[in-house]
């Protein structure tokens, strides 16, 4: 959406510990500066996200645009904002929005939400836009891979982008080595599969009430917190299977950490950041995600161990493979204690 006469207003969402992580990987391009001055890292956030997203035309000729102002979101407590003025007027034919050289400095696993509208409020929306039946102004989630936004078609509705999220939420639990070696040791001494039902169902019932809670903005928990109660429920039903080896009440163990491992998917919705108009097909689909790719987790491991007891342990749970696995998972877990994950 343009504010008319060829020109943009752009906003640009980040958490605060991205751009700390942007300046540390770029650190060479930034030079030697006094941060200590007013309004020094200020500018330089709305410098560096500035030169890396661009609106131009199909030939790669750039629009000139300005900084008009860099802080907190007030619509969303996680979040930063910069906001950049683009004139257009100048350059011909169809305009793209291209954030990529942004998505590169973040790296490889980035996702890019990104606000174009008229005003940036509210009150200029429709009934049916703040719904979520429309389009509403200037909201996208971009990816790696993605095509340049062009601003002459419709943007998505929030149902149309929760497959995105939906994604986002299988790859969180893929690329979680932390949670994926707790649904390891929780199943190590599995053999049927009624134990394992009750493990995953009680998992996901209670980490999709943190991970909604949080997402809202009904709660809030520091993230080092959070990372220290998930390395130490990794530990603890590490530890436990060297002293028991019934599953049937180990449901119980998954209810009572979900919660804490809900936090910690939530992370990695708010680091995508959360539509404020699409909150709900967001969480969803983002919490659908998370649900696939740790049901793919247990799918892939219990059936593996069953066919290892089948081939080499007579068809029985070898103690010996469980307490070696065990022991792994719980020396990562007082690993991740000391050095969470980034």
């Amino acid at each position: 959406m343009s504010e008319g006469n060829g020109r943009y207003r752009v906003e640009v969402g980040f958490l605060g510990s991205d751009i700390e992580r942007i300046f540390a990987a770029n650190k060479a391009t930034l030079g030697d500066v006094d941060l200590t001055e007013p309004g020094v890292i200020e500018g330089m956030i709305g410098r560096f996200i500035q030169q890396r997203v661009d609106l131009q035309n199909e030939a790669g000729q750039t629009c000139p645009g300005t900084v008009e102002s860099v802080g907190e979101d007030p619509a969303n407590p996680y979040d930063q904002k910069v906001v950049l003025h683009v004139d257009c007027s100048g350059v011909s034919g169809q305009i793209f929005y291209n954030p990529f050289r942004l998505l590169e400095a973040q790296g490889p696993r980035a996702k890019h939400l990104v606000g174009i509208g008229e005003k940036g409020d509210d009150s200029q929306l429709t009934e049916a836009q703040k719904a979520g039946r429309e389009p509403a102004p200037g909201q996208v989630m971009i990816f790696p891979g993605d095509a340049p936004i062009d601003l002459s078609k419709p943007l998505l509705t929030p149902w149309q982008m929760a497959p995105k999220f939906f994604a986002a939420g299988v790859e969180h639990i893929v690329t979680g080595y932390d949670h994926i070696c707790f649904l390891i040791a929780v199943v190590l001494w599995a053999t049927r599969a009624w134990p394992v039902v009750k493990i995953v169902t009680a998992f996901t019932v209670s980490h999709s009430i943190t991970l909604s809670l949080l997402a809202l903005q009904i709660v809030e928990i520091p993230s080092r917190w959070t990372e220290i109660a998930i390395a130490l429920s990794i530990v603890y039903v590490a530890l436990e299977n060297f002293f028991t080896r019934k599953v049937d009440g180990r449901w119980r163990d998954t209810f009572f950490f979900g919660f804490v491992h809900g936090f910690g998917f939530a992370s990695g919705l708010i680091e995508m950041g959360v539509p404020q108009r699409a909150i709900a097909p967001a969480l969803a689909s983002f919490n659908i995600g998370v649900e696939v790719g740790q049901i793919g987790v247990v799918l892939i491991v219990v059936p593996l161990l069953v066919l290892i007891d089948k081939l080499f342990f007579k068809g029985e749970r070898n103690p010996r493979l469980v307490q070696i696995c065990s022991g792994a998972v719980a020396c990562a877990g007082v690993y991740w204690l000391f050095f969470p994950m980034a």
